[in-house]
């Protein structure tokens, strides 16, 4: 047997959520997120709590329902507290300078590397060789992250590039003769 309802989000005192034609408008102190909800979705708001549940019990639908809970509760911890990714650069003369809301990487190149940061992300570079992403958005901060990787993804051999502060990478020996 199918479930019928997921278990509810419990909304901050400091959140407001509207929910009207399947579209779910978060407020908080850090700003404004919307999501536009799956039709097959239905929507139960109470006072402080919201619930999803399938229009049908097919399952496509079930997992439709489960991800819009998960997206609006990424919403409503967006405009809470907000969502950070810490990306720390490797290698001889890799560093990263931030200009305003354009970041410069010398990643080895013979060129340094510009990258703009979209609107709603902000970077801080607590040394020249980590960068600190934040936003509300946890989608733009995870493609904006994995756009800075993929300029120099670090490397088996010596581990140089630039890698996410929380991945291991796996090394590999070297040729021997």
């Amino acid at each position: 047997m199918a479930r019928t309802f997921t278990k509810p989000i419990q909304i901050p005192e400091a959140v407001t959520v509207s929910a009207t034609d399947n579209i779910v408008s978060v407020n908080g102190k850090l700003g404004d997120l919307s999501l536009d909800v799956h039709p097959l979705v239905k929507i139960n708001q109470e006072d402080n709590s919201i619930a999803f549940s399938p229009s049908n019990e097919n399952k496509e639908t079930l997992a439709l329902t489960g991800t819009m809970r998960a997206l609006t509760k990424n919403l409503i911890q967006g405009v809470t507290e907000g969502f950070e990714k810490k990306l720390e650069i490797n290698g001889v003369g890799y560093r990263a300078k931030l200009q305003g809301s354009k970041l410069e990487l010398s990643l080895g190149y013979s060129h340094p590397v510009f990258y703009d940061l979209p609107e709603g992300v902000t970077a801080e570079l607590p040394s020249q060789t980590e960068i600190v992403l934040k936003s509300m958005e946890k989608q733009k901060l995870g493609q904006v992250a994995a756009e800075i990787r993929g300029f120099r993804p670090p490397e088996p051999y010596k581990g140089k590039g630039v890698k996410y502060a929380d991945e291991h990478i796996k090394r590999k020996e070297s040729k021997k003769a």
